[in-house]
């Protein structure tokens, strides 16, 4: 069984996910500045950030360990929300995803002894219709600044999800069954 890697990330949410599987990681934020993606498609955003976050890990700490870098965002309309930059911004995209579906992208890359894999995994929410009173409560709960597309499924804002096709925790942030997928494939013991 893995049990330690290096986790390319300052976010409590992966690291609290690598936990829940056993993982200790071994936390070093990469020194990398992420696309934001303008004028480039979600999927090439979300790889090369997470690709770009894992190699310059990967170079400062080495090899020996494998080095886990995620990137996730939020798609609707062919548009990625990121975080929000206030509370305003916040209530205009939970107010577009209210009662649509959209895409969660998390790239994820692992580099480990020379061998690197990196891929997209992609899951589909659909959220209720919500009402700009259950939108201002939810935004001024402080929860959603600091999430891509200004919510947090495994926080207060699971009550605005419906359903979800795909991972969870993908939702989440980094989608743990296909990590431990690479991990295994790469030969991480």
């Amino acid at each position: 069984m893995i049990d330690k890697v290096v986790l390319a990330s300052a976010s409590p949410r992966r690291l609290e996910l690598l936990r829940q599987i056993g993982i200790e990681p071994i936390v070093c934020p990469a020194n990398f500045e992420e696309s934001g993606g303008a004028a480039t498609e979600a999927d090439d955003v979300v790889l090369c950030n997470a690709l770009g976050k894992c190699r310059a890990v990967a170079v400062e700490k080495g090899e020996e360990l494998p080095v886990i870098g995620a990137d996730t965002v939020v798609v609707i309309d062919n548009v990625i929300l990121g975080k929000p930059a206030n509370q305003t911004e916040a209530c205009e995209m939970l107010q577009k995803l209210s009662g649509r579906f959209h895409e969660v992208l998390t790239g994820v890359a692992v580099k480990y002894k020379q061998q690197e894999v990196a891929e997209v995994v992609r899951t589909k929410v659909y959220f209720r219709k919500l009402s700009v009173t259950e939108i201002q409560a939810y935004v001024a709960s402080g929860e959603p600044l600091d999430k891509a597309g200004a919510y947090g499924i495994q926080g207060k804002g699971a009550i605005l999800v419906e359903k979800i096709e795909g991972c969870y925790n993908n939702v989440v942030g980094l989608p743990l069954t296909r990590v431990y997928e690479i991990l295994a494939k790469l030969g991480a013991e």
